[in-house]
């Protein structure tokens, strides 16, 4: 097949779109498809099958979405025409200016498209504060749905979770639920802690700084816990918050998080020398993230969030905390800290779970919905 991949956003691997747009582009040339991959940024800048358009200028906040870690693309026509013509299918993975803008190119050329669902619309309303008014979270599904998924020949929902909100404000679209996947690096072997962290009992969370992955709500627990001096927590990411994060926990007097970015090969180094992983966020899709984790044999802790799949990955009533309640999130942590052979038992529990997500798997399902796209235009 010859696929177009369109990806507003596309830059560093540091958000989960980005990752799985760039999983699904090497997986499908490593089935030996042609694939062609419309995108903004400077990081593929003069890479085969990579077609570049500029990014959008928003003046005073340019700097704003710089924090944020991500360029937004602006449609240029004639570069869209050259990535586009001649596809077996389109895929688009968000629901941006650039997707929708090469969506009605396809349409216009009889072209299959596809569309992912990688973006929940508090990840929007978020950055105006809007994060908890459900009327406009619904307003946005529903121009998402006008503008875009109506018209799409098959959507991707990495969870049914997400299916189903969506769904449940538009109405049924002709669906394929697959997750992103777990890469096959994701798994336990032993790690030593590093020489600083021997005598620390240390908390991971993967996630973007970001509102609604709750990183306050970690911090408050930990300053709450009876083994507070104990603890170290890694923040492995990347964000906007990350100023706000370090504020907080200088004003709770807890140990500074350690904050950073890793490389896959390192970050799965410290999911294995962590010694629990916690998942407060309040808004996920899917959280690969927790998965990653899961894979390794790390015992999850997990904000039962309503807007959240996440919640699904746990096991026990001791994997789960009532959303926003550091009380509560405190008090499982103190749990198992206070139970290491129930810790290694539910370690034990976990490992295979992720099985179900693995990414080969995932990624051939992928390869199939294109395939049932493309199929009906022939």
């Amino acid at each position: 097949m010859k696929v177009t991949v369109v990806c507003d956003v596309l830059g560093e691997e540091n958000n989960g779109t980005t990752i799985a747009a760039m999983n699904l582009i090497r997986s499908l040339q490593g089935k030996g498809h042609t694939v062609r991959a419309l995108c903004t940024g400077t990081k593929h800048a003069g890479e085969e099958g990579y077609y570049i358009v500029p990014s959008i200028n928003f003046g005073p906040f340019n700097g704003y979405v710089s924090k944020n870690g991500v360029a937004l693309a602006r449609p240029v026509h004639k570069i869209m025409e050259e990535a586009i013509d001649g596809a077996d299918v389109v895929h688009i993975m968000i629901p941006f200016v650039l997707g929708v803008s090469a969506a009605k190119i396809a349409w216009a050329k009889g072209i299959p498209v596809t569309a992912g669902f990688h973006c929940q619309a508090e990840n929007l309303s978020n950055h105006f504060f809007l994060m908890n008014a459900d009327r406009f979270n619904r307003w946005l599904y529903k121009v998402f749905y006008q503008t875009l998924y109506s018209r799409c020949d098959c959507v991707h929902y990495p969870t049914r979770f997400i299916c189903d909100i969506f769904e449940g404000v538009t109405g049924p679209t002709n669906h394929y639920i697959i997750s992103n996947g777990v890469n096959a690096s994701f798994v336990k072997k032993a790690v030593s802690k590093p020489s600083q962290l021997q005598d620390k009992f240390v908390i991971l969370f993967t996630g973007r700084y970001s509102r609604e992955k709750s990183h306050k709500v970690l911090l408050d627990a930990v300053a709450l816990s009876q083994y507070k001096e104990k603890i170290q927590l890694i923040f492995a990411g990347s964000g906007p918050q990350k100023k706000n994060l370090e504020a907080r926990a200088r004003r709770l007097g807890i140990s500074m998080p350690i904050m950073q970015f890793y490389s896959r090969r390192d970050l799965v180094d410290v999911i294995n020398y962590a010694d629990l992983y916690v998942h407060p966020a309040e808004v996920e899709i899917e959280a690969i993230a927790c998965l990653e984790a899961i894979a390794c044999g790390k015992v999850p802790v997990i904000a039962d969030s309503p807007r959240s799949a996440t919640r699904h990955f746990a096991l026990t009533p001791e994997n789960l905390f009532r959303v926003n309640d550091p009380a509560d999130l405190a008090a499982r942590i103190d749990y198992w800290i206070a139970h290491p052979k129930e810790l290694a038992a539910c370690s034990q529990q976990y490992l295979g779970y992720a099985e179900t997500f693995a990414f080969d798997q995932c990624m051939d399902r992928m390869e199939g919905m294109l395939a049932d796209a493309a199929k009906k235009e022939a």
